[in-house]
């Protein structure tokens, strides 16, 4: 059998784990003097109200590597195959130490997925498709679709990527010159945050997001996820500029968890979808 390992990145909520038959590993948050469990101790309403309100700046770890050996090795211990998908190494460092942590067993495959939140949910969904082929089969599944998955966003503010270190200073200073709308996607070769595009207003911003699936030649065959942080409205926007040939396409918004929207920001909204 084949288990699925994510870690809270992946914005697969606590509920939500049945539905995508996935194990979760959550990251640590901490605010102030206060460690949290994305996803399991922390509220959105509570992170929130930290982030905006009491301009507390969190903090994200890695998950509980001890916790995560012993869970992973049940399943290999009774001869299950276990596939790991961290967030992309390239805005953290869990893929390279679950790595190293299971780089001995031959049944654990720690996977570079070069993606974050609903990226990953695309991976679970291609792995679900598969999961009664061969562990071979899945993973070059797995390979043929990565360079595929599209995440593109238009954040409030660049405030909370460099101060998170996910965005360089240059790229900072650039983005607030004329207070630019900025577009950052997470790049396919790297896995790093990038800024693609950057235009004056936000109307204008909201219409080249719209018509991006498009450009980018969509393949509706997969789910493209909605995503935002904090507050809907400018994905509803988002929406309704957006050809109707893709909205049958799209599932339910993902209102993305804390561990990644604290680097985004409260605002932000965009697609996460497979190219063709």
């Amino acid at each position: 059998m084949i288990r699925v390992f994510v870690d809270s990145g992946s914005s697969i909520k606590q509920e939500e784990k049945e539905k995508y038959n996935v194990e979760i590993l959550p990251l640590k948050i901490l605010l102030g003097d206060k460690e949290y469990l994305d996803g399991v101790d922390l509220t959105m309403e509570a992170f929130y109200h930290a982030l905006i309100e009491e301009k507390q700046f969190p903090k994200t770890s890695l998950p509980n590597m001890v916790e995560a050996k012993k869970r992973v090795m049940e399943y290999v211990n009774q001869g299950d195959e276990v596939i790991v998908i961290p967030i992309s190494k390239g805005i953290s460092s869990t893929f390279n130490t679950l790595y190293m942590l299971f780089q001995e067993e031959e049944k654990v495959h720690v996977i570079d997925c070069k993606t974050v939140v609903g990226g990953i949910k695309i991976i679970v969904e291609e792995i679900n498709r598969h999961r009664d082929q061969p562990i071979e089969v899945v993973l070059q599944k797995i390979e043929e679709i990565l360079p595929k998955i599209r995440v593109l966003a238009i954040p409030d503010t660049l405030e909370y990527l460099y101060r998170g270190g996910r965005l360089s200073k240059a790229a900072y200073i650039a983005g607030n010159v004329m207070q630019l709308k900025p577009f950052i996607a997470i790049d396919n070769d790297d896995g790093g945050v990038k800024m693609v595009n950057k235009v004056l207003g936000r109307k204008k911003a909201l219409k080249i997001l719209a018509n991006y699936l498009e450009e980018q030649n969509c393949d509706t065959s997969y789910p493209i996820i909605p995503s935002y942080t904090y507050d809907e409205t400018n994905l509803d926007e988002l929406i309704s500029l957006t050809s109707d040939k893709y909205k049958a396409a799209m599932i339910e918004y993902d209102n993305l968890d804390p561990a990644i929207a604290c680097h985004w920001g409260p605002g932000a909204f965009g697609y996460i979808f497979v190219a063709k």
